[in-house]
């Protein structure tokens, strides 16, 4: 099978007619294709009637791929049932919040938490994996398909929940103290009376509750990625298993889902059409990052845009020149070992023919087509690339807790959870700096810059790890909504940042949710106010939210310009034993950001690229024997840039990819 960087497409044998398969792998082959997953949505085809299996066809595509030394990367077809199934158990099927079954017309309708259905994916999982596990061709398997925290309210899951709260607080009394259940008459006297939180009105409902079950759908999923896991690796061991995510409506904790996962799998589907508003970012960058640092290794991309996107919703501008080859050479320079484009044709039928492939309905390759070529043809030129690693100096904290609590309760119009995160990641990368997301609860002790942005629900062991590191030099970024509520979703009785407080050396006073409101910011400091690029934005201005900070340590670098508040410190800076504090009491525009990020940068004596174009994206991955490194310039706007970079003119077209491998000598300290 293909050594080196993987590069491949999502095909589906079962929706096509088997005259077509053989020019199919011909051409992919052609095409430079090493790699293909299969068997995502095919479970009828596999066992047309219960216990019936039907495998097959499924042998013969395989013998196909294997012959033209294609690897085989199968999927387990539970996130679509076929219809016998349903027919048959309907107990199967999930609940909504009204406690009504959800129509079955769609894929993932099915409770990951019901027996029958996991006795049934047992057995479809038991066939599939027994069949091809002396198979060479055939190296893994994705585990079901873009799994959500299982929000289902059937009588199995009320269950469960309940059990996992008695399991959690042991008596209804710690249950009550916990939530605060003296408020609205809430207290339970029994835990017969505790149920999923029922019913369209959530945000009544009390949001101690509303989070635990939150943690409780994650839990869930989380289980049962573990249950098909245990089962592949008990019949083939040596099988690599993944299975793929992306940034959904109700996500799980990405960290407990792949934690005996092989790997993280990510469905990247960048912009299609570039914002015109500066302020709106619309870089990928993010998502890969956050996709790395889930398990800080590197990962695999198991659908990368193609075309179009549409379906449920109008279709979007097609792809432009460029983006199929850099949108997906932007995934390796950020950590991807292997790239699969959705999917190797358009649909004809069903809800996804509009979600184009590499090829069209006419089956006629064309521009998109030469274009994964090339993309195939670089692939293969820096196959040497695969296993190298990304390490930065910035790390930037995430965790679903905040994100889970914060869409439980919106705290002003228009801001969010990643909104804040975004920013930060954002400001450092527009200047040369690539970042790490990780856990919040990860080992800090290697990062110099640490960005840790709405710490909305406090958590002692983060707490304890940030002070530890502003004493220890590191330079650590807090900002607005930390500290505001204790584990249980509570609001914590102190002033505001709570836990924080001394790290930062302010107080909120008070606070003011502005929502779309824009009120100048007056940069005082000298420094920031001087990198302060006005071409880009003419004044500096902040939005949603509006800490009216009193500093007890800190001094003060900006204030708020108009209002009541006009003067009041709105962001500061502290020295903490041996490092610096930044506390951010407002939603500033992303110059703000970046040009506070120079400051930053200055302060703790990172070295980063002043001037670097909008638009332009520098990242790096290092060869695990310290010997070489890869710099990627990425040019991910619609027009040529030149840009001025290590001593010399360079220009970059739209969705350009230059590499530039570079010999170096990096102890082993700095590699581990």
């Amino acid at each position: 099978m293909a050594d080196g960087l993987k590069i491949g497409v999502d095909y589906y044998p079962e929706h096509w007619d088997k005259s077509l398969w053989k020019n199919d792998v011909k051409l992919m082959k052609e095409a430079g294709v090493n790699i293909v997953r299969m068997a995502e949505f095919a479970w009828s085809r596999l066992e047309p009637a219960e216990g019936e299996y039907s495998f097959g066809w499924l042998d013969e595509i395989i013998y196909l791929f294997a012959e033209a030394g294609i690897e085989v990367f199968l999927c387990t077809p539970t996130s679509t049932p076929p219809q016998w199934l349903f027919a048959k158990y309907p107990e199967i099927i999930q609940v909504d919040k009204n406690q009504n079954r959800i129509p079955i017309g769609i894929r993932g309708h099915r409770c990951l938490n019901s027996p029958v259905y996991r006795r049934l994916s047992e057995e479809i999982i038991t066939k599939m994996v027994e069949r091809y596990k002396d198979n060479k061709c055939v190296t893994g398997y994705q585990i079901d398909n873009e799994l959500e925290a299982n929000h289902c309210f059937c009588p199995v899951c009320e269950e469960k929940f309940r059990n996992w709260i008695i399991g959690k607080y042991g008596t209804t009394d710690e249950l009550n103290k916990a939530y605060g259940n003296n408020v609205w008459s809430g207290e339970f006297s029994s835990f017969s009376q505790v149920k999923p939180p029922y019913g369209g009105h959530q945000q009544w409902l009390n949001p101690s509750h509303t989070l635990d079950y939150s943690r409780f759908a994650s839990d869930s999923t989380i289980d049962y990625v573990k249950f098909q896991c245990g089962l592949i690796k008990s019949i083939d061991s040596h099988a690599l298993v993944t299975t793929n995510c992306w940034l959904c409506e109700n996500m799980p904790d990405f960290y407990k889902l792949f934690e005996k996962l092989d790997f993280v799998s990510y469905d990247n589907y960048p912009a299609l059409k570039l914002p015109e508003d500066k302020e709106t970012i619309y870089s990928h960058s993010f998502h890969l990052d956050l996709m790395r640092g889930i398990k800080k290794k590197n990962f695999w991309i198991m659908e990368q845009l193609s075309r179009a996107t549409g379906g449920w919703m109008p279709m979007s501008q097609t792809t432009r020149p460029g983006m199929v080859k850099g949108y997906a050479m932007q995934a390796v320079a950020h950590g991807a070992d292997a790239v699969l484009h959705f999917r190797w044709r358009s649909a004809v039928s069903g809800a996804e023919m509009f979600w184009h492939g590499i090829i069209d309905h006419s089956n006629v390759p064309g521009r998109r087509f030469e274009e994964f070529k090339q993309l195939c043809a670089d692939i293969a030129k820096y196959s040497n690339i695969a296993g190298s690693q990304v390490k930065n100096r910035v790390a930037l904290l995430y965790s679903s807790e905040h994100e889970y609590a914060l869409k439980l309760q919106p705290q002003t119009e228009g801001m969010h959870y990643f909104g804040q995160l975004k920013l930060l990641h954002d400001a450092f990368a527009s200047i040369g700096l690539g970042v790490d997301i990780i856990s919040e609860k990860e080992d800090l002790s290697k990062y110099k810059i640490i960005a840790a942005p709405t710490l909305f629900i406090t958590n002692n062991e983060v707490a304890g790890n940030l002070y530890k590191a502003a004493r220890n030099g590191a330079t650590v970024i807090i900002t607005n909504r930390s500290g505001v509520k204790d584990e249980y979703n509570k609001c914590i009785m102190q002033q505001l940042p709570t836990l924080y407080s001394e790290l930062a050396g302010v107080y909120v006073t008070e606070y003011d949710s502005i929502g779309s409101r824009k009120l100048k910011l007056d940069i005082i400091n000298e420094e920031w106010h001087g990198k302060y690029n006005r071409q880009d934005n003419p004044y500096p201005y902040c939005t949603q939210w509006c800490d009216l900070l009193e500093c007890t340590s800190a001094v003060s670098l900006a204030t708020y310009g108009e209002d009541f508040y006009k003067g009041t410190a709105a962001v500061t800076h502290n020295y903490y034993g041996e490092g610096n504090v930044y506390y951010i009491g407002t939603v500033m525009d992303r110059q703000s950001y970046i040009s506070l990020a120079k400051v930053i940068a200055d302060k703790t004596g990172i070295q980063y690229i002043d001037g670097l174009p909008s638009g332009i994206e520098i990242t790096y991955r290092y060869g695990t024997d310290g010997r070489k490194m890869w710099k990627f310039i990425f040019n991910n706007t619609t027009s040529k840039k030149e840009i001025f970079i290590d001593g010399k003119n360079m220009e970059i077209g739209a969705f350009g990819m230059e590499i530039v491998e570079i010999e170096i000598n990096m102890s082993k300290e700095v590699m581990e």
